[in-house]
């Protein structure tokens, strides 16, 4: 997943609007979006080459997602970051207890940025801060960097979540994740990957003939617990390959 923007309003009649894009080579074997036969009560789409998610709904209002660090530099983790959305989705430990454990083994990963939350509360832990914390009630945006950390990409995507509300439609909401405009050269980030690779990587939908957006998922939570979750599948040069809608 490389790039997240969610809206998180406690007390809200919509507490919780998320739009994001899951970026990753086509090659990557993937299942769609659908209820997992070993984890009753979690729907996800799976990494078929690890087992893990990038993002998913689980029982009790679990929701959990996200996105890797980008630096060429970082130490290769020995466990896959898919894992650390799944665990959560389908375990028992609360939303602090269970991001305290995973900074305490951060360093078996690559570098990750963690969204974990329910119906009470949602948290944020950064692989390189190692300290979790919660959210307060604001709209955000994450993408291969820290929270809110000022990409072009993550201020178009925030931005036009923050128009579509207070009650958005998931249908906007997957049209401002189909933005193919890539960000002008002196607004690119420079994290070591070459211009080139910048550029590429810069728009909110990413289309290539190996690399780019595989997902677009959308989740609507109400203030009753009823969770609408919508994925939108893609292959190379960003052609459409199916539509997952859950209701749970």
């Amino acid at each position: 997943m490389c790039l997240i923007v969610f809206a998180w309003r406690p007390g809200h009649e919509l507490p919780l609007i998320v739009a994001a894009n899951r970026d990753e080579f086509y090659a990557r074997p993937t299942q769609p979006l659908a209820e997992w036969e070993d984890a009753p009560g979690v729907h996800a789409g799976r990494d078929l080459e690890a087992g893990g998610t990038w993002l998913g709904i689980g029982p009790r209002g679990r929701f959990a997602a996200l996105t890797n660090i980008r630096d060429p530099q970082q130490p290769q983790g020995l466990r896959s970051r898919g894992e650390l959305v799944a665990a959560y989705l389908g375990g028992e430990l609360e939303v602090d207890a269970y991001l305290d454990q995973v900074a305490s083994k951060r360093s078996e990963y690559s570098g990750f940025n963690l969204l974990a939350g329910d119906s009470h509360c949602l948290a944020y832990l950064s692989a390189r801060e190692g300290t979790p914390r919660r959210l307060q009630t604001g709209v955000y945006g994450l993408s291969n960097a820290g929270l809110d950390t000022p990409w072009p990409k993550l201020l178009k995507a925030r931005a036009g979540l923050q128009d579509a509300l207070p009650n958005s439609d998931p249908q906007r909401l997957l049209e401002l994740l189909a933005d193919t405009d890539q960000a002008p050269e002196t607004a690119l980030p420079q994290t070591g990957v070459g211009l080139s690779t910048e550029r590429l990587l810069s728009s909110v939908f990413i289309s290539s003939q190996n690399y780019g957006t595989r997902a677009s998922t959308v989740l609507i939570v109400d203030a009753q617990g009823r969770r609408r979750l919508l994925e939108r599948s893609f292959g190379p040069f960003g052609g459409h390959l199916g539509e997952v809608t859950i209701e749970a």
